[in-house]
């Protein structure tokens, strides 16, 4: 169990390097050379998380983990918060979990560790998945959504949900780790995570006990709870699950479809900002 200290705030890991010599579909559909630096609604990919993270009270620094030369410290919303000493940039290294450790190098924890597509994450959420890890005094927390929640913020928003005995639920590529010491997870994600994309990725991972969690999963057998459970007698650390109340924050834009999605919801949104406001101007006047 990770005892944070009350009112130490939140650093937050940024993940948006890319493999080196890999061509982004998406990326190369909009023009441009990172993922990251992918267009929606209106504003480049990366600066959707961040502006998030920057609004969040409880964040305090933030780390970006990207490619060399990607030039983002050029953009107007990078530099200023480099000036006000809140952003890290670090290289990105060839392998997603080296990318983890490099960039964790000297920063304090507790940590949120997310990516650059996350990009409906919003401070509420932020602040949800912090709370209640450290509640629950976890060592690792692993945001997830259920299915009704995510469909609800979108029809198409998810097409892949891990099963549980207790429903389904959509992992939010965002996952909360309480003390430097708690980073042996990581080591699932060496192969590239996935899961239910690449369930053999599992095996890989977790050896034999893998394939007993690959029948598991397959007959939905045992709760979320459970599953966590067992991850955490594997790692010797306690693991939990966080349930985001935001459904949208499992929508992460990785295909034209998703993007499409996303800048739907981000409209959406606005608009509900907007009107918000115009009804209060009246009264504040």
């Amino acid at each position: 169990m990770t005892e944070v200290p009350a009112g130490r705030p939140l650093t937050v890991l940024l993940l948006a390097g890319q493999r080196e010599g890999r061509v982004d579909p998406l990326a190369e559909a909009t023009g441009v050379t990172l993922k990251a630096m992918v267009p929606v609604a209106g504003c480049p990919m990366l600066l959707h998380a961040l502006t998030t993270l920057a609004k969040t009270p409880t964040v305090g620094r933030i780390v970006v983990s990207i490619n060399a030369g990607s030039g983002i410290e050029s953009l107007p919303e990078v530099a200023a918060l480099i000036r006000d000493g809140r952003l890290d940039i670090r290289d990105a290294r060839p392998n997603l979990v080296d990318s983890v450790f490099f960039a964790l190098e000297g920063q304090e924890f507790p940590v949120l560790i997310t990516t650059a597509d996350n990009v409906l994450l919003t401070p509420a959420t932020v602040r949800e998945i912090d709370g209640a890890a450290r509640a629950r005094g976890a060592d690792v927390a692993v945001a997830l959504a259920r299915r009704e929640d995510v469909l609800a913020a979108h029809p198409d928003g998810q097409r892949r949900f891990y099963r549980f005995g207790c429903g389904y639920y959509s992992n939010c590529n965002s996952y909360w780790i309480g003390a430097r010491s708690a980073l042996a997870p990581a080591e699932l994600f060496r192969t590239g995570g996935q899961f239910v994309k690449h369930p053999s990725r599992v095996i890989g991972a977790l050896g034999v006990a893998g394939l007993f969690e690959l029948v598991r999963f397959r007959f939905g057998l045992g709760t979320l709870e459970q599953g966590c459970a067992r991850l955490s007698k594997r790692f010797g650390l306690d693991i939990r699950p966080v349930v985001v109340s935001d459904g949208a924050t499992a929508i992460d834009v990785d295909a034209e479809r998703s993007l499409k999605v996303a800048e739907e919801v981000i409209a959406r949104r606005r608009a509900a900002t907007d009107e918000t406001a115009s009804r209060r101007a009246p009264a504040a006047a």
